[in-house]
């Protein structure tokens, strides 16, 4: 898997966190990791984006911004509005093909969701991710609502015939309700996708050594972490 594509069920969801937690894993696994943001929206020219977070929590990654559009809209219209040029899928695979030429490992951050648009065609980072080649790694919400639009994710990526890695749950509260808990068996219920991490709420915030140092705890092994599904589920009590 030299190139996975990180994409979420919407925005504000904890994508550049998940995306860090993976990036550490890697990294403290002696791997090579560089991190691709092809759109950035919403943050101005200087300004540190979500690359820059990336880096700042997880180490020393290659880091990678193809484009940056200043209003927090979806690429697509962000770039009209600014009057630029947008990211189209091809460049995308293009930069991440250079990239996994060096690394061991290239994530690439989408922004928003799967299907959240590149430009005025209708592209999005699902056709990015089929020219790549590239699995997905859906990033979701842990509370009321996430079971539809997770369950819509996850068909979207079985009609196109993408390889999905799984789900992470990008934002796991501190003190879970009934919904929450009753979601950690439904998610993979509902969408057929295994669940594949939980990040604590506020990890962002932790100062970077101790991110890189419990990043393995909200990761399944085969993002190279040490998580496990059943054991958490047990733990928060998982209501059936």
């Amino acid at each position: 898997m030299p190139v996975i594509v990180v994409t979420g069920t919407g925005t504000e969801i904890g994508k550049t966190v998940v995306t860090a937690a993976v990036a550490a894993a890697a990294l403290g696994a002696g791997r090579d990791v560089a991190v691709l943001k092809p759109a950035q929206t919403g943050v101005g020219a200087g300004e540190p984006g979500d690359v820059a977070e990336v880096a700042r929590l997880a180490g020393a990654v290659t880091p990678a911004e193809l484009a940056r559009f200043p209003e927090p809209l979806a690429p697509g219209t962000a770039a009209r509005r600014a009057g630029l040029a947008p990211v189209r899928p091809g460049r995308i695979a293009e930069a991440a093909g250079k990239l996994a030429a060096e690394h061991d490992l290239v994530l690439v951050e989408g922004a928003g969701g799967l299907l959240v648009r590149l430009d005025d065609e209708g592209a999005t980072l699902a056709d990015a991710a089929a020219l790549m080649g590239a699995p997905v790694l859906v990033v979701t919400t842990a509370g009321l609502g996430t079971l539809n639009v997770s369950e819509l994710t996850a068909r979207e990526l079985r009609r196109r015939e993408l390889d999905c890695l799984g789900m992470v749950i990008g934002s796991w509260p501190d003190r879970p309700g009934l919904a929450e808990r009753c979601n950690v068996a439904d998610l993979p219920a509902v969408t057929g996708l295994p669940l594949l991490g939980a990040v604590p709420q506020g990890a962002g915030a932790l100062p970077p050594d101790a991110f890189r140092h419990a990043a393995g705890d909200w990761l399944a092994p085969s993002l190279g972490g040490r998580w496990d599904a059943e054991a958490f589920a047990l733990a928060v009590g998982t209501a059936g």
